[in-house]
């Protein structure tokens, strides 16, 4: 039985307690309780692994070293305060607009529990930015980014583009990570038993792909849909037009090669019920430690050497095949629950404060991030209530 997508979005906010509005500014001030309503697990595995490297976050030094390192006229840094619950951020360089998804995601996250108190730097370019190791003089400082990579330090949050789209999801907006999970195609044995891509020419074994899938169409359907990069290349390779992303999903197997980073398709093949082939990847997000090869996607070379024997591998064995797609289906729609995005996001921030080693200020430059009117919305806050005296 398949569930309609309002059932998922059911299934995904109801808690115990009251439930509010989005816009409803009604914090929980124990965190403890909050993370309990919501099951948040008591670890991230990759919340420990990324803080390994910060035994002590020295914030002076950061605030010495970050604008010159990292905030210089290319720059896509965002320093943040949050103070009593209250957002607080300067711009440091000239690429800085994705702000708003960083601004948005952490109003919605004050407007559910007290934040702890922390000041902090947040990448929000494409690549992980610090690469020095706990060997090197000086070592590293806690940037925080939306991708890591295994030559890199920094703290990873989940992408604009995840936290976006369970933003989406809590405005009633349709297109987001639940409503994939309603919109996979046709049942397993409908499905054209095709592996299938379609993205811009954000890497080179983009183009590489496309020209196996010309020597090979009785396997792969794969095409660029837009030029950047390898503007050259069109002429040769061909445009392939713009599909609709549900309609992948009518092909048995989807293949994910990076972009310019980690491709953030990822997580959205993976909510489908196709078989995924993830090409192995220096860059990873913030739930890739919990999914396993062979268990929830089959792993194809960098080099893509052995994606033709790998689709054929599929065909072959497709009970197996099936196996896995459903595996990682289910896998995804457990990490990637609204609820589960906040917890991480609660994760990062309380781990911080606690390495923290003085206390976060509102910094020379720094302006107030307002909350939205909760006035538009029905909010009836009832930790804003006055108690009642008895008659």
């Amino acid at each position: 039985m398949r569930l309609s997508q309002k059932s998922y979005i059911l299934i995904a906010l109801c808690s115990a307690g009251p439930v509010y509005h989005e816009y409803c500014e009604c914090p929980e001030e124990d965190s403890q309780t909050w993370q309990n309503i919501l099951s948040c697990p008591s670890h991230e595995p990759q919340v420990t692994k990324d803080f390994t490297s910060f035994p002590t976050i020295n914030l002076q030094r950061m605030l010495h070293e970050v604008p010159t390192r990292f905030g210089q006229t290319r720059g896509a840094i965002v320093h943040y305060t949050v103070l009593n619950n209250h957002i607080y951020r300067r711009s440091l360089g000239k690429y800085t607009d994705f702000k708003m998804f960083s601004d948005e995601m952490l109003l919605s996250l004050a407007r559910k529990v007290h934040l702890p108190d922390v000041e902090f730097y947040l990448n929000v370019g494409d690549w992980p930015m610090e690469h020095r190791t706990a060997n090197d003089t000086p070592g590293p400082i806690p940037i925080i980014s939306w991708c890591g990579s295994v030559d890199s330090r920094d703290l990873v949050l989940p992408t604009y583009d995840i936290t976006h789209s369970t933003l989406e999801t809590l405005r009633g907006v349709t297109n987001d990570l639940l409503s994939i999970q309603g919109n996979t195609g046709p049942f397993w044995h409908n499905k054209t038993e095709l592996a299938f891509f379609r993205g811009r020419d954000s890497r080179e074994e983009r183009l590489q792909l496309v020209q196996l899938s010309k020597e090979n169409p009785e396997l792969l359907d794969a095409g660029i849909t837009g030029y950047f990069f390898f503007q050259d290349k069109e002429k040769e390779l061909g445009k392939a037009q713009l599909m609709g992303f549900f309609d992948f999903f009518k092909y048995k197997y989807q293949v994910n090669v990076d972009g310019t980073v980690a491709a953030y398709r990822f997580p959205y093949l993976m909510l489908g019920d196709s078989l995924v082939l993830k090409q192995t990847s220096q860059y990873y997000e913030y739930f890739y430690s919990e999914l396993k090869p062979w268990k929830h996607y089959v792993p194809i070379k960098r080099s893509l050497d052995d994606l033709l024997e790998k689709i054929k591998w599929a065909k072959v064995n497709d009970e197996e095949a099936r196996k896995i797609a459903k595996e990682g289906q289910l896998v995804a729609r457990e990490l990637l629950q609204p609820h589960r995005l906040y917890c991480y996001y609660y994760k990062v921030f309380q781990n911080y404060a606690k390495h923290q080693a003085s206390q976060p200020e509102i910094r020379d430059g720094m302006e107030l991030v307002p909350q939205p009117d909760d006035s538009t919305s029905v909010c009836n806050c009832h930790r804003k209530k006055p108690l009642r005296e008895d008659l």
